[in-house]
């Protein structure tokens, strides 16, 4: 029988905090990229002064990308080798579990999705707009 601390991190926790690292990856690095090459510059000025210190956290872009990556990676391996776990014998909390992965696969997917669109207008967009 499986850990419940370990299925509840593996299922909630780590799919949560991959979501927040990758919308923090799109915060701090991608949406001040995306707006300078869609020549919003009067936007990223007005974002700048909204919250000055994404100034300061886009210094640490590597590093961001990297713990958010690293993040991503863990929770999808954790997802991948929880799949065939066992559901308890009782329905109700069987179809909880059942739904449970559901919500943590479209979280993990989601999370993956907003990792890569930061990371293309992070590291790749200007390359290819401006070349």
């Amino acid at each position: 029988m499986s850990n419940p601390k370990q299925s509840l991190w593996q299922q909630t926790i780590l799919p949560t905090l991959s979501l927040f690292a990758s919308t923090g990856t799109l915060l701090c690095c991608a949406l001040p990229a995306l707006l300078v090459t869609l020549g919003m510059g009067a936007a990223l000025a007005g974002f700048v002064s909204a919250v000055p210190w994404i100034t300061a956290i886009t210094d640490y872009k590597l590093a961001i990308f990297m713990g958010a990556g690293f993040m991503l990676g863990l929770s999808s391996v954790m997802q991948w080798r929880g799949r065939y776990a066992p559901c308890p014998a009782d329905p109700a909390k069987a179809k909880a579990c059942m739904r449970l992965r559901k919500i943590s696969a479209i979280i993990t997917g989601l999370s993956i999705v907003i990792y890569l669109i930061g990371f293309f207008f992070a590291f790749l967009a200007a390359d290819i707009f401006y070349k």
